[in-house]
């Protein structure tokens, strides 16, 4: 853990310019909305280490994979999440002298993230060219329209005669860090621009998406007018503002930024609809376009937000969590998902993981109407057939589907083998969420309108990656990985074998729902996928009901996969501290000779099919591998605060809640300078609300069984739940659920019935 930022519940501050961590920080204090965002990089010039990154949703490059041995079913491609063109900057100079915080040490610098109107702010006083100058910069990305973007530049002399020179750029000159080959990922397609502004229309190679920019800027001392110049650059157009300052003036620049794809506009209009949405930023104003953004923050925060009393550290963790989410996805275009690291930075490639289906949907559901949730659905059932191409790569057929563990559009793109040919039990992911959201929504009929699909699929994949095991009279499955990456290529993974079995399950229950309900789209549906019922279930049910599961004999715990015992059985409080992260410090081979856990593994099926054990079994399994897990997943504490705190284990829950909260905020891994842990700030919401909260839905009625940690004084959290807004209040005193807005309804807390309404 390495604390330098300060606490604060509603805001994220860094006092004191930091530029060994400025990597960090211009991941922690990045912002979006939906559409597009940016790491927090500055707005002058900084030579000193940083990664500048501006990201567009949606839109990526196919970057040839790049490794020594190329195998079968090797993936081509890498999808990049592309560093899109720079609309952040105004370049200043004072005296001749470029302004640059890496060559003039700042004095009194503070950055701020104001999570609940979302606005950046930063500012500092610098001695520059015999002058000394103090700087407010802030920005947003509208919530309110969420194609325009507003930057504003404060600039007060403090002492001295300042020349100043100052450009508002809009630049398209930039390149990815993490390109394979080292490849620039756009092309300009055109550019222009005048005394009041520029546009910049930029195509992606090979993938041909279009994007639009344009910005206006202005410029003024004291209050007057700054006469401005067009500055054309190779890639893009800046206004240049020059003036003379003296001691006491103020100059302020304020920039406004329209930004359009093709996905939502026809190609040729993209210049005038960016144009259009510059100027009509203009017109609104710094003032007015804020005011809009903070409304809508407030809106999300009113079904979002969750207070904790008695400890500000939880508070401002939980919320900046919440933040990221909200300004990462917004749920009104199926063709988005929630890339691991949102618009923070470029490793994962942007892409989507398992991470969404098993973290972020249950966060969307109780968060927003379910509208939203059901987005994520679509975007994975229309990538369906891409998943059978997937699976027909690596030799399945008729119609089994293999969903990716990395996609853009689909199409498997990750290029470790490990991952992409063994880390299956992603395709199970796919199904949970399909029961997981019908649980909680009440949305059955979404099954017959997408669901069935591709329960189908998969548990046609299940049923072939399985085989009959005469040794052990079972089936069972050879050469997997599971969510536990320090263990690849093993056999019969506990949590594999247990997800596929009950995918296997589901589909039975699936056809019974659709044959009941559903019977039309159950007949168009099977006879476009070539289903026979007397095919094939019997073979689902032989497997889901004989699967394999190692276990340690003479107790209740189930063994990660077979042989787990060979290992040498050490604890993760036997590591010495200057060995952690052991990714950081160990070899691959060390690693997956080891014991230790990176993340939960046998405890995430736990966590999904927790009503199949008791808590017996329950507490055994989790006091047999939590000392064996070292965390080094973004995805792990979560769970582990989860079944804790049905464990009524309080101070572990507490621990691992502050490991999994403050995660990026304090950079438990040490690698927050790569971007943000996007997905799995759902799985803190989860540990306040499932965990804390105890929340659960059983047959349609939320159950409540809270545990207040003695650290906290309180804590309460709003939920939606089938066209409902409650909210949860937990105090010394007791447990208080009362329904804001619906209609009547009937709750359990602490195994008591309660009428709402």
């Amino acid at each position: 853990m390495e604390r330098y930022l300060d606490i604060d519940p509603w805001k994220v501050v860094e006092t004191g310019f930091h530029p060994d961590r400025q990597r960090s920080s211009e991941s922690i204090f990045s912002i979006g909305n939906g559409r597009f965002g940016q790491r927090a990089n500055h707005e002058e010039a900084y030579s000193g280490d940083h990664l500048r990154g501006s990201y567009v949703g949606g839109v990526y490059y196919p970057d040839k994979t790049k490794v020594g041995w190329w195998k079968n079913g090797y993936p081509e491609y890498f999808a990049k999440v592309l560093n899109a063109p720079d609309w952040t900057s105004i370049r200043v100079r004072v005296n001749g002298e470029e302004l640059d915080l890496a060559k003039q040490a700042p004095r009194h610098f503070r950055r701020t993230l104001d999570m609940h109107i979302g606005l950046l702010t930063r500012s500092f006083e610098v001695d520059i060219a015999g002058c000394i100058l103090s700087v407010k910069a802030q920005r947003f990305c509208s919530m309110a329209d969420v194609e325009t973007a507003h930057v504003r530049y404060a600039i007060d002399v403090l002492s001295g005669e300042a020349n100043l020179e100052m450009e508002a750029e809009l630049n398209g000159d930039v390149q990815n860090e993490d390109a394979n080959w080292e490849e620039r990922f756009w092309e300009l397609f055109d550019k222009d621009g005048d005394a009041e502004g520029g546009y910049l229309l930029v195509k992606t190679r090979k993938t041909g998406f279009q994007v639009g920019h344009a910005f206006r800027a202005t410029c003024t001392v004291d209050g007057q007018p700054v006469e401005a110049h067009a500055s054309p650059l190779d890639m893009g157009h800046a206004l240049t503002f020059a003036c003379s300052a003296s001691a006491g003036a103020s100059v302020l620049i304020d920039k406004q930024v329209g930004l359009v794809r093709d996905f939502d506009h026809a190609p040729d209009t993209l210049i005038a609809v960016a144009q259009q949405k510059a100027a009509d930023a203009e017109a609104s104003g710094w003032n007015a376009a804020r005011q809009d953004h903070a409304m809508a923050w407030a809106a999300i925060w009113e079904g979002a937000d969750i207070v904790i009393e008695g400890d500000d550290a939880a508070q401002q963790a939980i919320r900046f969590n919440v933040f990221h989410l909200n300004q990462t996805y917004t749920g009104d275009d199926p063709r988005l998902n929630v890339g691991p690291k949102g618009f923070t930075g470029e490793k994962y490639g942007g892409a989507s993981y398992w991470d969404t289906e098993a973290y972020c949907l249950p966060f969307f559901l109780g968060t927003h109407p379910a509208s939203v949730s059901r987005q994520l659905l679509v975007y994975r059932r229309n990538h369906l057939e891409r998943a059978i191409e997937n699976a027909e790569k690596l030799g399945f057929s008729g119609g089994a589907a293999l969903y990716p563990m990395v996609t853009m559009n689909g199409e498997e793109c990750h290029n470790e083998w490990e991952i992409t040919f063994e880390e299956i039990h992603r395709n199970g992911a796919m199904v949970y969420a399909i029961h997981n959201y019908i649980r909680q929504s009440g949305d059955a009929a979404y099954m017959a309108e997408g669901g069935w699909e591709v329960v189908l699929g998969v548990a046609r994949f299940w049923a072939q990656r399985v085989n009959w095991s005469e040794a052990k009279q079972a089936w069972v499955m050879l050469g997997v990985t599971g969510p536990n990456e320090y263990e690849n290529n093993v056999n019969n993974n506990w949590y594999t074998n247990r997800l596929a079995a009950w995918c296997l399950q589901y589909a039975g229950e699936a056809l019974d729902w659709m044959k009941a309900y559903a019977s039309v789209a159950l007949a168009e549906q099977n006879a476009r996928w070539s289903f026979d019922e007397s095919d094939e279930r019997a073979h689902w049910e032989s497997v889901s009901n004989g699967m394999f599961y190692p276990a340690l004999e003479g107790t209740r715990v189930f063994l990660q996969q077979d042989g787990f015992m060979d290992k040498e059985q050490r604890m993760a409080d036997d590591l010495d501290d200057a060995e952690r992260p052991i990714n950081q410090h160990w070899s691959w081979d060390r690693i997956l000779r080891s014991v230790f856990i990176k993340q939960a593994d046998t405890l995430q099926g736990f966590y999904f099919f927790e009503d199949e054990f008791d808590d017996a079994t329950h507490r055994e399994n989790f006091e047999f591998y939590e000392p064996r897990t070292v965390h080094e997943s973004s995805l792990s504490p979560c769970v582990h605060v989860v079944l804790a705190a049905k464990l009524g284990m309080e101070e572990k829950a507490v621990e691992m809640y502050l490991r999994t909260a403050r995660l990026d905020l304090d950079d438990y891994n040490r690698e927050a300078y790569q971007g943000l842990h996007i997905t799995s700030m759902a799985g803190t919401w989860m540990s306040v609300v499932e965990g804390f909260g105890g929340y659960r839905v059983v047959d349609g009625v939320p159950h409540f069984k809270p545990m207040l940690p003695s650290v906290w004084k309180s804590y309460r959290f709003n939920l939606h739940f089938r066209g409902r807004q409650l909210q949860v209040a937990v105090t010394p005193e007791g447990c208080d659920v009362s329904l804001t807005s619906g209609d009547p309804l009937d709750i359990v807390v602490d195994g008591e019935p309660r009428r709402l309404g």
